[in-house]
Formats: C-alpha cells, structure tokens, sequence
C-alpha cells in the first residue's frame, strides 16, 4: 500500500486553524450546510412555480444561474467542492434511507463516468436549447428533478451511487476541483499502518448493536491512505469524523498536482486507464468553450447558417450540429492530431495515438476551469447586487406585500469593462497551469525528447486560448442581469 504524506513542516491542515476548524470538526457542520442550502432550494422551487413563464429576473432564475454557478467555481477556486459537502440533495437522500434503507450495490458494468458525461451534456444542451436561464418554472422543475433523481437512485443502491456515477453537478466539481488548492490526506503513514478498523472506509457502528451506524465511512469508496487528489471526493468529511486516530487533515497542496500522478489511487485506478474520466474532462474542456461560445451573436449566426442550408424548421437540430463540432468533432481533431505527432517525433513504438490523447487529456484541466471561471465569474460580478431586488420581488410573489421594501431595480454589480481583465486573468493563469502540466506528462514519457514531444500540446493550448479570449471580446448576453440595470 503506497502512502503519500506531505513534509510536516510544509503542511497546512484547515482542520486546526480556530472557528473555521472548529467548524468542520463539528459532527452536525455537514448538516448545518445542506439545510441551508436546502432552504435557498425550496425557495428557488416555490419562487419558480408561482412565478411568470418567461422571467430572467426571477429569484429561481438569478439565484440559480447567476449566484450559485459563480460562487460554486469561487468556492472551487478558493477552497474546494465546499457545494458537494453541502448538497442539500444527500440531506433528503439521508432522511429517505432512515425508512427505506437501500439494499442492491450499483451494477459492475454501470460504476463508469458515461453515464454522467451524456447527462452532463444534456444539461448543457439544453440549457441553450430552451433559455433555462430565463425559465423559472423550469429552473424550479430541474431542482425537483435531482432531488428526485438522488432519491430514486440512492433509495435502490447503497453508497453515494448517484454522486458518483450519475450527477451532473458533481462530476463537474470533481474534475474543477483537482485545481482547488486543499485535499483530505492522512497525517501519518505509520498510524494507518496500524490501524486495524479501517473506519475511514467502513464507518463504526453500536458496539451494543452492531447493525446501527454511529458514523458513517467514505461512501464513494475512497481508501484515504491511498487516496490521491480530489477526484470523486465530495469534501463530506465523513473520514474525518469516523477516524479513532484523529489522521485526517484538510491539507494545502499544489493546485493540480494530481493530473501529472501516473499511481493508481483507491477508488479511481489510474487516471492513465480511465477513458471515461479523459472523456469527462475533455466534455469539462470544450464544454465550457461552447457555454461561453453560445452566449454571443456568432454562435446565433452558425446556428442560423446551419438550418438555412439543411432547411431545419427548428433550433434544436442546427444547435445539437454546433454542440457535436465542439464537443466531439474539435476533440477528436485536435487531440488525434497532437497525439499523431507527439508519437512520431517521440518515435513512441510502445503507446497507441489514443492513449497518448488520454495522457495529455488531463493537462487541459486548468485551462477548463478557467475558462468557467472567466464565464461563471463574469456572471457573477455583474450581477452580483441583484439578490437584492430578486429577494425583495420573490417576497412580494410569496408574501404578496413589500415585506422586504420595494426592489431596488438599479442594484446590478460591476461593469463589463471593469471585470474583462479579470476574465483575461482567469483565462491566462488557466492556460499557464495547462502548458505546465503538458511539460511534466512530456517530461514523465519522454524525456529525451521533451522539445519535440511538447511542441503539439504547446500549440494546442495556445490555440485553445487564443478562441477563449476571441470569445471573452465578443459582446456577451447578459441573461437577466443586464436588464436589471
């Protein structure tokens, strides 16, 4: 069993630092978080079922596309998948299980990411398809649908199967938070090797009556003496508060260190193995390019080109050809071609094209997330105010009187201009993170040849970043917020 500790003169565990700490260390800290965002979630369902068909200022929509994305990467960003911790879904899953506990393990063939990618897909789709950022009731009708969803699933098999194999949202934050700069590590290898309970995995239980769980273990089978990075953790703490050794911090680490780690981790494999997570991420990838991309007049124009030469009578078919171009066809181009060349100028006899694609895959993870955070944060900074007025209207809706005053319309956020060189930031610190980790995976295979190897996946990057900022440049919808100003 390979053990990974940081120096213990370099690390940072957030679990010792006073209030934040003391905090997370509090059995009921977890719960705490989820009835709070439980509560902004029935608001949003309420606030959305009785509100107008088309509404971009509603509560359910502003909370939900504007606040939560943009805090969500901010959270990812500065701390880590702080939203799964909180997930107001498993608070409901949990109270479900008390009546009826599940009793089948998830299917062998089904415990891959596939599954997520073409649900994560589909979210985004049709996000564009039907302007969900200026649809209330449908906001409100898709948080009703993860809840029943987390319900259906977890009621039948046992675990975190739903966030693990099937969310959406979670297989987003999984891979955005392989760049957040804290993980759950033992504190010392030598206290597992001892440890003969193994509670971190398997939970304690009533010594008076074994059947009864006093703590729960690791639900998404994450064995933390052989943990590596964040992948698939949900930051629950669960392990922490199981541990009889106190072993577990919060620990600082280098963002993304863990894209480059070629050992195989409990739970995961090797991510070198793992197609379905190299497919996840290049969904992450290029999924945020078209996110951003269908926010602005040219995708409107491709979009229109599209149906007038194929006669489609509506948006979805000529919308679904933009979506295959970026997420299926440029990924295919572009890493098939940077993969081709990479063996040939390596003289690589001993990897397929396709394996080298998944090695340099994860290497655009950085990039990925920068561009959502130049996207989510735009969002966000430009509207951030607008809780104000939506909350005081979203009284009015539910209370039918100014309970709160009046809304305050002329609250918005910052200007375009002013948060631009912000977007640009995000954009080029994601881009140097990518080009750094394409030079350790080039320096990991091929060392003799690092130049030659690298030469690709630099132009690649660059290529990519040159569309995101091209992008940034564009006028961008506002999707609500501007027509709040």
């Amino acid at each position: 069993m390979h053990v990974r500790v940081a120096p213990r003169s370099r690390r940072i565990d957030v679990l010792q630092w006073p209030v934040i700490g003391s905090f997370l260390r509090w059995r009921h800290a977890r719960t705490a978080l989820q009835i709070s965002l439980l509560a902004v979630s029935l608001l949003v369902v309420v606030d959305g079922l009785l509100a107008s068909h088309v509404d971009p200022t509603d509560f359910a929509t502003t909370i939900t596309w504007v606040h939560y994305r943009g805090l969500l990467v901010v959270a990812l960003l500065a701390a880590g998948n702080l939203f799964c911790a909180g997930c107001p879904f498993v608070l409901v899953r949990d109270a479900g299980r008390r009546i009826a506990p599940p009793k089948f393990a998830f299917p062998r063939w089904l415990r891959t990411k596939w599954v997520a990618i073409a649900l994560f897909a589909a979210v985004l789709f049709c996000y564009e398809l039907f302007d969900l950022w200026a649809l209330p009731r449908a906001t409100a009708w898709l948080v009703l649908a993860y809840f029943g969803a987390a319900l259906a699933v977890d009621l039948v098999f046992t675990g975190a199967t739903f966030c693990k194999y099937l969310c959406p949202i979670g297989q987003f934050n999984f891979v955005a938070s392989l760049c957040s700069p804290l993980e759950l590590r033992i504190k010392e290898a030598d206290t597992c090797h001892t440890c003969r309970t193994v509670d971190c995995i398997k939970g304690t239980r009533s010594a008076e009556t074994p059947g009864v769980v006093l703590q729960r273990g690791c639900e998404l089978r994450l064995f933390l003496p052989s943990k590596v990075g964040n992948m698939d953790c949900t930051l629950c703490l669960d392990c922490v508060h199981a541990c009889p050794h106190d072993n577990i911090a919060l620990a600082g680490r280098l963002p993304g260190a863990e894209l480059t780690d070629p050992r195989r981790r409990s739970g995961i494999g090797r991510l070198t193995k793992r197609w379905d997570i190299a497919a996840l991420v290049v969904l992450f990838t290029f999924g945020s390019l078209m996110n951003a991309f269908g926010m602005i007049a040219p995708a409107q124009a491709v979009e229109a080109w599209i149906s007038r030469t194929f006669g489609f009578a509506s948006e979805a078919p000529a919308l679904a050809a933009v979506f295959a171009a970026v997420l299926v066809a440029a990924p295919l181009v572009l890493l098939g071609s940077g993969a081709q060349i990479t063996r040939q100028v390596a003289r690589d006899r001993i990897h397929s094209a396709t394996q080298i694609a998944v090695n340099y895959t994860y290497a655009l993870v950085p990039f990925g997330f920068g561009v959502w955070l130049a996207h989510y944060g735009f969002h966000l900074l430009t509207g951030a105010l607008t809780i104000v007025p939506v909350t005081q209207r979203a009284a009015i809706n539910l209370f039918h009187q100014a309970a709160l005053g009046p809304p305050m319309w002329r609250l918005t956020g910052m200007r375009p201009g002013a948060v631009f060189p912000i977007q640009v930031g995000f954009i080029l610190l994601g881009t140097m993170g990518s080009l750094a980790a394409a030079y350790q995976i080039t320096e990991r295979e091929y060392p003799d040849r690092v130049i030659a190897a690298l030469a690709p996946w630099i132009a690649l990057i660059a290529w990519l970043a040159a569309v995101a900022l091209w992008i940034l440049t564009q006028p961008m919808e506002m999707r609500g917020t501007g027509l709040l100003g």
